[in-house]
């Protein structure tokens, strides 16, 4: 009872015990720290997007008024007497044209002046002028604002946009040279038509709108964040950052679905991210606020203190359990830890300590002791093992002395009988020691299709001089196929079976042809085929072959060789037979395209 009173620890498992440790020192750490990050960061977005939100009406308000302001200036120049005088016409005499054009330019240009200090709006209107009547008048912007004459080879590229929209004002990037530099700038730009007979009499542009634009987007100030003034297509007409001008900017996915609320505003938080946006279908144009979330963050360090304060005092709460949580469990694992490392199998183990604990950490150190043990007894086991092996491997290679022994006698006999005058008999000896020779392939499972070919020709050779059959056998594999590897002994027993069982009785009618193309770049097939007559159960080919068991009448030849084309090179590879187009069977096999550089050589039959 003592004992139960001082360490209670001890009747629980390793399991309880974590998780007890677990729930008592993170559980309140966390859930506050949750709790209080979340709701603060909640209540602090929610705020800082409504006020933004009113921040960003207040500044769309006053690009209003400036956008306001350019259109009543255009509808009083384009209103203007000199404007609509202003028509290239033959009457008119060079000195008539030349006050036109300096009236009307003393006009833009008054126009072009900033107001209390602020940014200005340059003006200038250009004239399509097909004869050249205006030959004085400069062609392209010598300054920022003007009256310019122009031809078709110099008309500019937005000018038809313009005049196709009959009078209205619209906001685009535009390219404009001043002197011999090229300038992109946002344009206020609108057709100016003659009241009289609604004739086009140019385009009026205001440029330098990014400008003015960005004067009242600096008044607003937001920490780390951006401010975009866009098209209706996100494209970015001017910004506090200068660098993203003419981009299109990425706005989240819910920009598109989300439905804006009557003042046309769209408010999203995300992640990185508060984004303010006051989009206006009917002038297709976006004001974009960027914040990052993670600057508005820095205004919960208050709420952030008072957590780790709370947080420090579970800590030092948890230091003070866990000692008591050290005393019960890490002393003894640190000491099982000890005799781990310092453990050399084949030395004595010596005797299991804390044998009276019940819970998992005694069970733990006994386990381990008693495995220590056992450890010993197997490294003894495995080395009379490796003993028998090395016997083994020993007595395999006196047993591999003698097909090298039969191959050497097969050639001296071949020299022998060739010497006798008996070339039949010689040619068959020659045969048979090839099919020993590849049989042998010094150890190899994989050769090149070459020697394979050489192997099964050899064997063809043999049955036709041994039976004397009068069939034929071609061979149409391309050169460049045949240094790709096959398991040995490959062709040969199909050839076989297309001899037993297709063309052994045809005479010269049978045919065997054995061929070999590649297959989708990475595959290659070869193909046995025979012109055989019998009738071939090809389901139960197919059964024997796929099936776990086979079945033991039709044999186990062709599917050994299926079985080791898949244990070689996987499930996607293997053999296959169909019936031949006419009559006949082809037995298919399938490798993958695979060579070695150097193939081991092999040493001639012949002189």
């Amino acid at each position: 009872m003592v004992r139960y009173m001082t360490n209670p620890l001890t009747r629980m498992n390793v399991k309880q015990q974590i998780i007890l440790l677990f729930v008592v020192m993170v559980s309140p750490i966390l859930l506050l720290q949750w709790y209080g990050n979340t709701k603060a960061e909640q209540i602090l977005k929610n705020h800082v997007t409504d006020a933004y939100a009113e921040l960003n009406k207040q500044n769309i308000a006053l690009l209003g008024r400036d956008i306001d302001t350019v259109t009543k200036i255009t509808t009083t120049i384009v209103q203007n007497p000199l404007t609509q005088q202003l028509i290239p016409n033959a009457k008119d005499t060079v000195f008539e044209r030349v006050q036109e054009y300096a009236k009307l330019d003393k006009l833009i240009a008054g126009y072009s002046i900033g107001v209390n200090g602020g940014e200005a709006v340059y003006y200038s209107l250009y004239v399509y002028d097909p004869n050249n009547y205006y030959s004085f008048a400069p062609k392209i912007p010598m300054t920022q604002t003007g009256v310019y004459f122009f031809q078709d080879q110099d008309k500019p590229e937005w000018f038809d946009e313009a005049v196709a929209k009959k009078g209205d004002g619209y906001m685009k990037l535009i390219r404009t040279n001043i002197g011999f530099s090229t300038q992109t700038t946002l344009a206020y730009i609108r057709s100016v038509s003659n009241i009289s007979d609604y004739g086009v009499i140019g385009v009026l542009v205001a440029t330098k709108m990014d400008k003015k634009i960005e004067e009242s987007l600096r008044s607003v100030s937001l920490p780390d964040g951006q401010i975009y003034f866009t098209d209706g297509r996100n494209r970015v007409l001017t910004a506090t950052t200068p660098s993203m001008i003419g981009s299109t900017l990425r706005l989240p996915p819910e920009a598109a679905t989300k439905k804006a609320d009557p003042d046309g505003m769209i408010n999203i938080i995300t992640p990185e991210f508060i984004y303010v946006i006051n989009d206006n279908h009917l002038l297709q144009q976006k004001l974009v606020y960027k914040i990052p979330v993670q600057s508005l963050l820095l205004q919960q360090n208050e709420l952030k203190r008072v957590i780790q304060l709370i947080s420090v005092v579970y800590i030092v709460l948890g230091i003070i359990i866990m000692l008591y949580f050290w005393q019960s469990l890490m002393n003894p694992l640190t000491r099982l830890a000890h005799f781990v490392r310092s453990f050399e199998p084949g030395r004595r183990v010596p005797e299991t300590p804390g044998k009276g604990r019940k819970d998992e950490v005694g069970q733990l150190i006994a386990a381990l002791y008693d495995m220590a043990r056992r450890l010993n007894v197997l490294i003894h086991y495995k080395y009379q093992s490796e003993i028998k092996e090395k016997e083994s491997q020993l007595q395999l290679l006196y047993q591999q002395i003698n097909p090298h022994l039969l191959y050497n006698t097969l050639e001296s006999i071949y020299w022998k009988s060739s010497l006798e005058g008996n070339s039949e008999s010689a040619e068959m000896i020659k045969e048979l020691s090839k099919l020993m020779k590849i049989s042998l392939s010094r150890g190899r499972e994989l050769i090149a299709l070459e020697e394979e070919m050489e192997h099964a020709k050899a064997y063809v050779s043999l049955q036709s001089k041994r039976y004397e059959y009068t069939f034929s056998v071609a061979w149409n594999v391309p050169e460049e196929l045949r240094n790709n590897l096959i398991p040995k002994i490959t062709l040969q027993p199909l050839i076989e079976n297309a001899i037993i069982h297709g063309v052994r009785h045809m005479g010269e009618d049978g045919e065997i042809l054995v061929s070999a193309n590649l297959l989708d770049g990475d595959k290659v097939m070869i193909r046995v085929e025979d012109n055989g007559y019998k009738k071939v159960d090809f389901d139960a080919i197919h059964r024997l072959l796929n099936e776990e068991k086979g079945n033991p009448a039709i044999g186990y030849g062709i599917r050994n060789l299926h079985q080791r084309i898949r244990l070689h090179f996987g499930k996607s590879y293997g053999i296959r037979y169909e019936k031949r187009e006419g009559h006949g069977t082809t037995a298919i096999i399938v490798l993958p395209r695979m060579v070695e550089q150097e193939l081991p050589g092999t040493e001639s039959l012949t002189p």
